[in-house]
């Protein structure tokens, strides 16, 4: 029970951190947020979910039927490097984060998530290396490890794309830059702490 709680927790964090990176999905979430309220927040969420579904598919059908000692090995490293590199620019770009955005250019807010997702480079970058570990690492557990692993992840985007379009709707500054950029710095500082972690522990495994 505490595997599964800690892939959940993992799962959660990792994904919020993420979430709260500015980039494409962020400002499609604000942007259709402003045209179709505070429900365009999900909609994002799902259609990005779906993308990260089929891609966790693949993870468990292909890379997990390949995924020798030393296979998992390489996709750790290269994952926790990547954590570590991406936490490095993301304190960088906090420093100077808004979470101010411009005019709707989609018209439905589930096919931005899938849009921004599947153009995003880094989206695809993180999967396959960060994400495949992070799925493997579950799936030393049980199958049912890394799917709570996967809620995580979506619980995160969910909760955070939802404040953001709620806010964004609403009109109102729930949240300060100042404090986006705080706490955007810190989740840049967990990704580097958790990047050398995730590479140390399998490391140390093999």
């Amino acid at each position: 029970m505490l595997e599964i709680l800690t892939m959940l927790g993992i799962g959660f964090s990792v994904g919020l951190t993420g979430a709260l990176v500015p980039g494409p999905m962020l400002f499609a979430t604000i942007e259709t947020s402003l045209k179709k309220g505070w429900t365009s927040g999900p909609l994002v969420v799902s259609g990005h979910a779906l993308v990260e579904v089929l891609l966790f598919i693949f993870i468990v059908a292909g890379f997990s039927t390949l995924a020798t000692q030393g296979a998992i090995l390489w996709i750790s490293v290269i994952g926790g490097a990547v954590l570590v590199v991406f936490g490095i620019l993301t304190i960088k770009e906090g420093k100077h984060a808004t979470l101010s955005g411009g005019s709707s250019v989609f018209k439905s807010p589930f096919a931005a998530g899938v849009i921004t997702s599947v153009s995003h480079p880094y989206f695809w970058l993180w999967w396959l290396t960060a994400g495949a570990g992070l799925v493997l690492m579950g799936l030393e557990i049980s199958l049912f490890a890394a799917v709570i692993f996967l809620v995580g992840h979506f619980m995160a985007d969910l909760g955070w794309y939802t404040f953001v379009s709620t806010t964004i709707s609403k009109g109102r500054g729930l949240m300060s830059e100042g404090t986006y950029q705080r706490v955007l710095m810190g989740c840049g500082g967990f990704l580097v702490v958790f990047g050398v972690w995730f590479m140390g522990s399998r490391v140390g495994h093999f």
